[in-house]
């Protein structure tokens, strides 16, 4: 008798843990950072974003509209506003100083990878020419936020270090 006594308090006590600990694992967690454990999507947000920073920062006299048109797909939201009155101001110098900058990534990482954003930090090589100058090289460092938008990482917002 002693024992049916503790038996009914007991089962509803295993009952309740039971349901607390179901509760907690159906809840969802914090998202995981995915840049250390899946190359293959780190990789790949590699590539875009190199590919992109290469084609957005690289210009000459000849095609200035490529470039823009380049920009206006591959960037997003503060990214592309930014990157709009910039190359405004430096289109006009680009025609009459004849103007040809190469941009080339040298090293990149992804230090973070959740869901669909994405943070590198890229370090670029630039080289400039004027025409019947000498060329001129310097290397700068990017923060840069990218988000996957309909399969593309697109950079939402570029700071330059």
């Amino acid at each position: 008798m002693r024992a049916a006594r503790w038996a009914l308090p007991a089962v509803l006590w295993l009952a309740a843990l039971g349901f607390g600990c179901a509760a907690l694992l159906g809840r969802p967690g914090p998202v995981a950072d995915r840049a250390l454990v899946d190359p293959s999507a780190t990789a790949r947000v590699n590539a875009q974003v190199d590919s992109t920073l290469s084609r957005i920062l690289s210009y000459t006299p000849q095609d200035t509209g490529a470039t823009a048109l380049a920009a206006r797909t591959l960037l997003s939201g503060a990214a592309s506003a930014q990157y709009q009155l910039l190359f405004a101001q430096v289109k006009g110098q680009i025609g009459s100083q004849r103007l040809t900058v190469t941009t080339r990534v040298t090293h990149s990482g992804v230090v973070g990878l959740t869901g669909d954003q994405a943070q590198l930090l890229v370090f670029v090589q630039q080289t400039a020419q004027r025409r019947g100058a000498a060329a001129s090289t310097v290397t700068g460092q990017l923060t840069v936020t990218a988000r996957l938008i309909d399969g593309q990482w697109r950079i939402s917002d570029m700071t330059e270090r």
